[in-house]
């Protein structure tokens, strides 16, 4: 097996682009377009379905995509047992993590980690952290940085970095007649206000129970992915929502915004990071995991 055309394959079946896979494995369009249906001739089937618009990963390319993600962390971890220098840490791990996560955790950890280990390639992924444990879980990324949930899915491992408060947060000035700037106080007052609410995730988890445990049936405005809209449509005034206070912080918006006070409050979460407890053999993932 050319581990370069693997590597080509899974950039491919991430992207499902082949001007991205591209850029990312730095080889033509054309080259990788070669190489795929060179691998797929070689296995005897079709990996891919493609047209002019679409890259769409055929039922067989599903079940090589296991193969090719177990395969590649293998590789990576027999490079490192082989190597004349087993001291120096070299090869390549995955991390996932959402804009404030890199903000306020990554920026510190890779300084550290690069330090430690300069040898190692990290591949930085940005996105919802409502994915982070999926894309773990799936096999798309070696670690991620997410919240903890109530109920770790098993073979997870999890290690905390740090713990957020969840903030009820309002638009700083009235912009629009039915979205206040205060503190609702009675159940009513809470079931008319128009609620700004993560899609799913732990803070949509939390905010839920407090609504259930005051008997109150909230009015959702909006459901959003990813903690920063909520903070930008909150600066608009279209209503209250329910944020960490990493994300607060980190927010440009932080001056549209105040902080409700609204008690009971809401249990903080914590922070940490994830990763296969298998993957913890490999030596690379444990660097990482170790620097916390």
């Amino acid at each position: 097996m050319n581990f370069k055309i693997l590597k080509q394959f899974l950039a491919l079946a991430e992207t499902l682009h082949f001007g991205r896979a591209s850029d990312e494995c730095y080889v033509s369009i054309s080259a990788l377009s070669r190489n795929i249906r060179h691998l797929e001739n070689e296995l005897g089937v079709a990996l891919f379905n493609r047209d002019n618009r679409t890259v769409v990963l055929t039922q067989e390319g599903q079940k090589f995509l296991k193969y090719a993600r177990d395969a590649s962390s293998q590789w990576n971890l027999i490079r490192h047992q082989l190597t004349d220098n087993p001291d120096q840490l070299s090869g390549e791990i995955s991390l996932y993590g959402s804009v404030t996560a890199s903000y306020s955790f990554l920026h510190e950890l890779l300084r550290r980690f690069r330090i430690a280990y300069p040898v190692i390639e990290i591949k930085l992924r940005t996105g919802d952290p409502e994915h982070a444990i999926a894309h773990v879980l799936d096999g798309k990324e070696d670690l991620s940085i997410a919240a903890q949930p109530a109920n770790l899915p098993r073979g997870l491992a999890f290690k905390p970095i740090a713990t957020s408060p969840l903030l009820f947060i309002a638009p700083l000035e009235q912009q629009l007649p039915n979205a206040p700037t205060s503190t609702p106080i009675t159940p009513a007052e809470w079931a008319n206000t128009p609620m700004i609410l993560s899609e799913s995730g732990v803070s949509r988890t939390r905010v839920d129970e407090w609504f259930r445990q005051h008997d109150i049936s909230p009015r959702i405005y909006a459901q959003v992915t990813g903690n920063e809209a909520i903070v930008s449509m909150v600066s608009l005034g279209f209503g209250i929502g329910v944020v960490p206070k990493i994300v607060l912080d980190n927010s440009p918006l932080m001056d549209r915004i105040r902080v409700l006070d609204v008690t009971p409050e809401l249990a903080p979460y914590d922070i940490g990071l994830f990763t296969l407890k298998k993957n913890l053999k490999n030596p690379l993932v444990d660097a990482f995991w170790s620097l916390m």
